[in-house]
């Protein structure tokens, strides 16, 4: 019996929210007494490949005759990786692909699925309880698993990728799988070179209060000394200052960072839904008033175009000494 954990890897690279989901799956297989099979696909690096065991991997099956991240054939992948390795237990991260894929996998094997947790799963028997976040982190549900196999994906940066020490097995993995009803024609990519939203430990973001687009570059400009994302609120995404693949907020992207900074944002409770579970969060605004402060962990009352400039300063002055 083994805990399978999917990698996605775009591009022949196995994504780094991929790393997160093998110790969280790690974290379980000690639980049960079992080991972490990771099954992935495309032309990765044999090295990059054997590297996850350093993460918690015992076993990775790849089969690099799929080059495609279309939904229906990873779904068939991962189930023929289920019954190969009699996996009770399969692991998804919480990403735009395994949004996709856990669901197809779930009703292919009548899995129950629990999807974005960020806590470990507890066993009791055959059953299984895990704790996630519900109406937007205001409260928190317990959910409870007893098909014989069970789904669990789980948020970015919700769990820190550990190192142990332990080696994995890779094998070609090539099950007869058939060729899926939906056929990708074209991949646009969006946000250029920048870090993805959900995969940064960083953000950096605007708000109303940079007054326009023309002024977007303190927001850069910080997050090129921090080595973050850049993110904005609804409204400036809504008046076209950027695009909306950068909104975080309830409508736009949840995201978890080790680090979030907002900027000219008032901190409404649609925004802060999706982003008050960033671990520090810290606020720059005129008004002592604004609702985001309540929320903050470090707070600056003070106009950006004079708090932001000085903060950018201060940074390149410590990256030049250290």
């Amino acid at each position: 019996m083994s805990v399978i954990v999917f990698a996605d890897a775009p591009e022949g690279k196995i994504a780094k929210a991929a790393y997160e989901a093998i110790t969280y799956g790690k974290k379980i297989a000690e639980q049960i007494s079992s080991d972490v099979t990771v099954v992935t696909y495309g032309e990765v690096d044999q090295t990059e490949l054997g590297n996850l065991g350093t993460y918690g991997a015992s076993k990775v099956l790849v089969d690099k005759n799929v080059k495609t991240d279309n939904d229906q054939t990873l779904t068939a992948l991962v189930v023929k990786a289920v019954e190969k390795e009699n996996a009770k237990v399969v692991v998804f991260s919480f990403d735009p692909v395994g949004k996709a894929i856990a669901p197809r996998v779930s009703a292919r094997l009548g899995a129950g699925l629990v999807a974005g947790t960020t806590e470990l799963p507890k066993f009791e028997g055959d059953a299984l309880t895990v704790k996630k976040n519900v109406f937007s982190g205001k409260a928190h549900a317990v959910y409870k698993v007893t098909t014989p196999v069970k789904i669990l994906s789980v948020l970015p940066n919700s769990m820190k990728p550990e190192e142990v020490s332990g080696t994995a097995t890779v094998e070609e993995f090539a099950p007869d799988i058939a060729a899926g009803k939906l056929k990708v024609k074209e991949t646009k990519m969006v946000g250029g070179e920048g870090i993805p939203l959900p995969e940064a430990s960083r953000v950096v973001s605007g708000g109303r209060g940079l007054k326009g687009p023309e002024n977007w570059g303190l927001v850069e400009d910080l997050a090129k000394e921090l080595s973050a994302a850049t993110a904005c609120s609804r409204p400036v995404a809504d008046m076209g200052w950027r695009p909306h693949h950068e909104h975080v907020g309830q409508t736009g992207i949840a995201i978890r960072p080790d680090l979030y900074i907002a900027i000219g944002i008032s901190g409404a409770i649609q925004h802060l839904a999706g982003v008050n579970n960033s671990k520090t969060i810290v606020v720059i605004n005129t008004d002592p008033e604004a609702p985001f402060f309540k929320a903050a962990d470090y707070g600056v009352v003070g106009d950006a175009f004079e708090v932001v400039p000085k903060l950018t300063e201060a940074l390149k002055r410590f990256h030049s000494q250290n």
